[in-house]
Parts: C-alpha cells; structure tokens; sequence
C-alpha cells in the first residue's frame, strides 16, 4: 500500500504536489497559537482560501487540452488566476511579517513555498505557448 501511494506521488504532476505542500504549510503556519482570533477571519481565512484556490487552478489547468483552441484559452486562463493568487498569498505573508505574527525564518521559508509554485507555473505557461505555437506551425512540440 505504502509503495502504491509512492509510485502515484512520483507520477503526479510536480508542480501539484507543490501546490499540495503549500496547502499543507499554509495550515500548518496559521494556528491559533500563532495568529489571535483577531486575524482568524482576515489574514487566515483568505490564506487557506487562496491557497486551496492556488491548487484548484493548477489542477484544473493540468485537465484540459493543449491541442484544443478553447482548451488552451482556458488553461491559460487558469494558470494565471494560480500566479495572481500567489502574489496575493506573498503580500498576506508579507503583512503577517509587518504584524510579528510570524518570524523572520517563517515568512523566508513560507514565501519559498509560494515562489516555488508561482515560478513553476510561470515556466509551465510559457513552456505552453511554445508548444502551441509549434503546433500551430505544424512542428512537433519538444520536450
């Protein structure tokens, strides 16, 4: 069972198992412990919002079809609704630095969980629009 679950994480997509750690970190960070009650319902519930949108974005971007015209306007669409969430997660992290609700290290190392994402999908898009412009030349999409 253990090596059933390793083999399907290996196979998955690397950039959603990214997403999936930035979930995970994102729950982790935004405890009671750390964040009063006061940030409960503005900081940390717009974190885990953005965040579960993050993956979303990202999965249903992986779902559709590069070959098909609509497809593609979609999927791009999706990735950059996932960029524009990350830039928005980094500015709240930002702003639970500013308020001592995290520590220096916190924020470096949560950011990179953001940053890993946002710059995988960045490069996934652009890999995208080269794809689909050798295919609308009609010249085999490298890899």
């Amino acid at each position: 069972m253990e090596s059933r679950k390793k083999q399907a994480e290996q196979k998955e997509f690397a950039i959603i198992t990214k997403a999936k750690d930035l979930v995970k970190h994102t729950f982790l960070m935004t405890n009671e412990r750390r964040f009063p009650k006061k940030y409960r319902f503005t900081i940390v519930n717009r974190l885990h919002d953005l965040t579960i949108d993050i993956f979303q974005h990202i999965q249903e971007a992986n779902e559709l079809d590069i070959a098909d015209p609509q497809e593609y306007r979609e999927r791009r669409y999706e990735q950059k609704k996932a960029l524009t969430k990350c830039k928005t997660v980094l500015f709240l992290i930002e702003l639970s630095f500013e308020n001592g609700l995290i520590s220096d290290d916190q924020c470096a190392a949560w950011s990179k969980y953001v940053l890993d994402v946002k710059y995988m999908t960045a490069s996934w898009r652009k890999k995208d629009r080269e794809r689909a412009v050798a295919m609308q030349r009609g010249t085999p999409p490298r890899r």
